[in-house]
């Protein structure tokens, strides 16, 4: 890691639970989420979507299930991307949580509280216990109780929590302890102050996110602010990034966030100067084309891009792979210079490069594991 700080962030401790394959919680890693937005029901475009995520490093996709017809569509999505797992997304109506549990959802973002009378209630938790499946409870400032909003006037991080531990009262009556929580609201502060309160109160896993954050540059400036705080202090153990673009976007904001704090690792970690007149190559132009290179890429890898010799030897030294600009521009490979090259060919020089090293680490894990189990 360029200019690497040893800095570890200690984790809540915090009950472990399953959706589908992926452990949210404990010492599991911080799992990145997103949620499609196509309509549920036409099965290509949302199957499409999902595949999309994944592909960019989605660990868990959460999926709208707003009707009965939904609820069959979900089950035929399931069907086509059966490895990734699916939160379905249920309102106010019991019945069609029933039923997505019924068609294979992993766990049911539904708050107890909302859904009427314990007898609706306690079938809900009977249909999660039966699937072995956990419950999101979800939070959000723009849907608080009616009496909430009148004992605290606005809403506020208080009134959050109120709700949520009224939610967690009813699953923990009924002996439900798989749950997770989020408490989400536009205010960063609020947002913020709710988590730190909640997370000293339950030991269930928190899933953070900061709801309705705005449109793609806004959004992932908030969220990585709010998220950031967070996570820096130990708490979530599974995130959205809530944008108003495509869910790729989300997932990719998620991993830049993890990847910044050193909570998690995946691709490419691109380090590249701003720029700027002592650049020897354009150095947004090369960056950009690298990044598109280099998208389906999930192998953690350093790669300094740098226009200069002011920071570019010491940066470049400290990638798996790096390149100060000068006349020709000096490569260097875990730590020293090993090649020179022309700005003309320096793109496809470096794809070339760091490709060779992935290989090289694969068959150098491959020989290993042979080793050992020869």
């Amino acid at each position: 890691m360029a200019m690497q700080s040893h800095h570890k962030i200690e984790r809540r401790k915090s009950r472990q639970i399953r959706v589908g394959r992926v452990a949210v919680g404990g010492d599991a890693p911080v799992a990145v989420q997103t949620m499609t937005n196509t309509d549920t029901e036409d099965v290509a475009a949302t199957v499409a979507q999902i595949r999309a995520a994944v592909k960019a490093g989605a660990d868990i996709v959460r999926v709208s299930v707003p009707t009965m017809d939904a609820a069959r569509a979900f089950g035929l999505i399931k069907k086509e991307v059966g490895y990734v797992p699916l939160v379905a997304d249920i309102h106010f109506n019991y019945r069609v949580g029933l039923e997505a549990a019924k068609q294979g959802a992993d766990c049911l973002r539904i708050n107890p509280g909302n859904i009427g009378n314990d007898k609706k209630v306690s079938e809900v938790v009977a249909c999660a216990r039966d699937h072995g499946i956990p419950i999101r409870i979800g939070v959000n400032a723009g849907s608080l109780e009616a009496d909430l909003q009148e004992k605290y006037g606005e809403p506020n991080s208080d009134a959050l929590v109120e709700s949520a531990l009224r939610h967690i009262e009813i699953l923990k009556r009924h002996n439900f302890e798989d749950f997770k929580v989020s408490l989400k609201a536009s205010e960063i502060f609020m947002t913020v102050e709710a988590y730190r309160k909640l997370a000293t109160l339950i030991d269930q896993p928190l899933h953070l996110g900061i709801t309705e954050a705005g449109g793609l540059r806004a959004g992932a400036v908030k969220s990585s602010i709010g998220l950031g705080m967070l996570l820096a202090d130990g708490i979530g153990d599974t995130i959205r990034i809530s944008l108003a673009a495509d869910p790729v976007e989300e997932v990719k904001v998620g991993w830049d966030i993890l990847k910044s704090l050193h909570v998690r690792n995946r691709g490419i970690n691109l380090v590249a100067c701003p720029s700027c007149s002592r650049q020897n190559f354009d150095v947004v132009k090369v960056v950009a084309e690298l990044e598109s290179r280099f998208e389906e890429i999930d192998e953690p890898l350093d790669l300094a891009v740098i226009g200069c010799v002011v920071n570019g030897p010491g940066e470049a030294r400290e990638a798996a792979i790096g390149v100060a600009g000068g006349r020709p521009n000096s490569v260097y490979v875990d730590g020293s210079i090993q090649h020179k090259f022309k700005n003309e060919e320096l793109v496809d020089r470096l794809e070339a490069l760091v490709r060779e090293k992935l290989a090289a680490r694969k068959a150098a894990k491959e020989s290993d594991k042979e080793a050992t189990n020869g």
